[in-house]
């Protein structure tokens, strides 16, 4: 099956066509690539499709074979997989937490949401409005609220999905704001490393990690409702 070059929304490509030089569409859709030397097969809707005029037919094999290039749910399932792979296990002996901050506007109304999960696999979950905050303070409050809700004597892993949080923590970022909560959230986990291990560990953001995304979700609800819904700290 021959090709010819073709215009997809102001960007030239190759699209299938008939020996007639129409398109040859399969439900409505042109099998399309690119460039003449990628395999990655695409496809467009022929009614987006108009052909370059004065440019000869190509045969078949001036493009290379091809494969189907993956759907957007084959991308967000890769997604998801490389994010859980990425996560380091939990110790069996220690708390599990995923800690995430939310904020309409930047500054704007903000709320952070925590799921914590104790090595008995009983989970504990909510969220707190803290008004007008940038993300990166609602981030940070979350992993504060780790520290203070996670019982003591207890090691604890602390999911979280801000960059910035792991990096002014534990990476020794200089904060150019917000300093005087960074202090007292790395005041917190320094106290309780005294008595049990505590590690950050960053999760990507919006991949499908379920425990990540239920910490987004109370979050954003708390920044929905401008209410607060924290759970007891366990075992209290």
């Amino acid at each position: 099956m021959p090709w010819a070059r073709a215009v997809l929304r102001g960007q030239k490509v190759l699209a299938r066509v008939r020996a007639d030089g129409t398109f040859d569409a399969a439900s409505g859709r042109v099998e399309i690539r690119y460039k003449p030397t990628d395999p990655r097969v695409y496809r467009a809707a022929a009614r987006n499709l108009e052909l370059v005029a004065g440019e000869a037919i190509l045969p078949d094999d001036a493009v290379v074979a091809g494969e189907e290039a993956p759907s957007k749910a084959e991308k967000k399932e890769a997604k998801k997989e490389k994010a859980a792979a990425a996560i380091q296990p939990v110790p069996k002996d220690a708390w599990t937490v995923y800690a995430d901050g939310a904020c309409s506007g930047n500054p704007g109304p903000a709320g952070l949401g925590i799921v914590i999960v104790g090595p008995d696999g009983k989970s504990h979950e909510g969220y707190e409005y803290l008004g007008i905050a940038t993300n990166n303070i609602a981030e940070l409050t979350a992993i504060l609220r780790a520290a203070e809700l996670v019982p003591a004597p207890a090691s604890a892993v602390v999911h979280t999905d801000s960059q910035y949080s792991i990096g002014v923590l534990t990476k020794g970022w200089k904060a150019k704001a917000n300093q005087e909560l960074v202090a007292n959230v790395k005041d917190a986990l320094g106290k309780r490393a005294k008595t049990g291990s505590w590690r950050l560990q960053y999760v990507p953001g919006h991949a499908g990690v379920p425990l990540n995304e239920r910490a987004d979700e109370l979050a954003r609800e708390a920044v929905r409702t401008r209410a607060s819904r924290l759970p007891d700290r366990p075992g209290s």
